[in-house]
């Protein structure tokens, strides 16, 4: 059935060029299947845009902070907008990479070492560090596309890179670097899609080997069937964790002392032709078009429901009475 969608894209942060570029693959593909498309750019007064356009659902095109992290999700559910992607509190926990760790490790799931530190304590970075031993990877508590992400080999390069980790949202998180494969998983409608082994030729997978080229991509990934298989239920264990829905990609590495472990949940990763999730889904024998049509036809609002506690009034009749 064709809808009135309108496709959210741009948004505040520094992902607003990557967003855009999402958001105009997304519209295209659901012009293809007939449905009436509305583009909304992101930014200050979207509540009043959103007003505007009537739209029927929000297809969420939207990357990193203020965007992926629960608020617009909060504005749509006042509004009564259903919308793709997860719901407020699973957004917010996935982006809070931190917080996201805490929830893992309370349902036994491996992840890296490491801490959370604010933009004030860069100074003390070294001191906070302890015995997590380097090289360690530090990176925006809130954020994604790695951008502000650096790998530190010493002491003195810490404090450094916390400062510039902590200008994306003022809160740096630092890991222990684990050495292996990395993986990302595809889940869609809470089953998984497939799984991808990306080869770059940088110390990490950052801003420069996801956008600039140089990456390779293996489907599935060069691991035996048992250890994908291994993978693919860690990662819908985070996924479950978090208390997402509709989709993700959750990013995870095959360390090569064989102990996999869970770096983080993308609850809206990149959508173009050449993102990571649409290349899992044509393994998976699903186009393009294919894809955003059913992360569409997931889409849906938080279900909330507030009944009176038995032998009391509601707060009408208190307020009546």
């Amino acid at each position: 059935m064709a809808r009135r969608v309108g496709v959210l894209m741009g948004g505040w942060g520094e992902e607003r060029e990557i967003s855009v570029k999402t958001g105009e693959a997304v519209a295209a593909a659901l012009s293809a299947r007939g449905h009436a498309v509305t583009r909304v750019l992101a930014g200050p007064g979207l509540d009043r845009a959103l007003r505007s356009a009537k739209i029927d659902v929000a297809f969420l095109a939207l990357h990193g902070r203020m965007g992926e992290d629960g608020k617009v999700q909060g504005l749509l559910e006042v509004l009564e907008v259903p919308y793709t992607g997860s719901g407020v509190l699973a957004s917010a926990l996935a982006m809070n990479k931190g917080f996201a760790k805490k929830l893992f490790r309370l349902h036994n799931l491996p992840a890296p070492s490491g801490y959370s530190l604010c933009a004030e304590q860069a100074s003390e970075a070294v001191e906070l560090h302890g015995d997590l031993g380097f090289p360690c990877v530090v990176k925006p508590s809130c954020g994604g596309s790695s951008v502000g992400l650096s790998v530190v080999h010493a002491e003195g390069q810490l404090s450094t890179a916390v400062a510039e980790a902590c200008r994306y949202g003022g809160e740096a998180l630092v890991e222990r670097m684990v050495q292996g494969k990395e993986l990302t998983v595809g889940i869609l409608g809470g089953q998984v899609l497939g799984s991808c082994e990306i080869a770059y030729p940088t110390e990490a997978f950052d801003f420069q080997s996801k956008y600039k080229g140089g990456s390779r991509y293996f489907l599935p990934p060069r691991l035996s069937p048992t250890r994908i298989e291994n993978v693919e239920f860690l990662a819908l264990s985070a996924y479950r964790a978090l208390g997402c829905r509709g989709y993700a990609r959750v990013d995870l590495i095959a360390s090569e002392s064989d102990n996999d472990v869970v770096l983080e949940v993308n609850t809206l990763p990149g959508m173009t032709q050449t993102s990571l999730l649409p290349k899992i889904a044509r393994q998976a024998g699903l186009s393009f078009e294919d894809l955003v049509e059913r992360i569409l036809e997931l889409s849906g609002l938080d279900e909330v429901s507030v009944r009176p506690a038995a032998g009391h009034s509601s707060l009408s009749q208190l307020i009546a009475g």
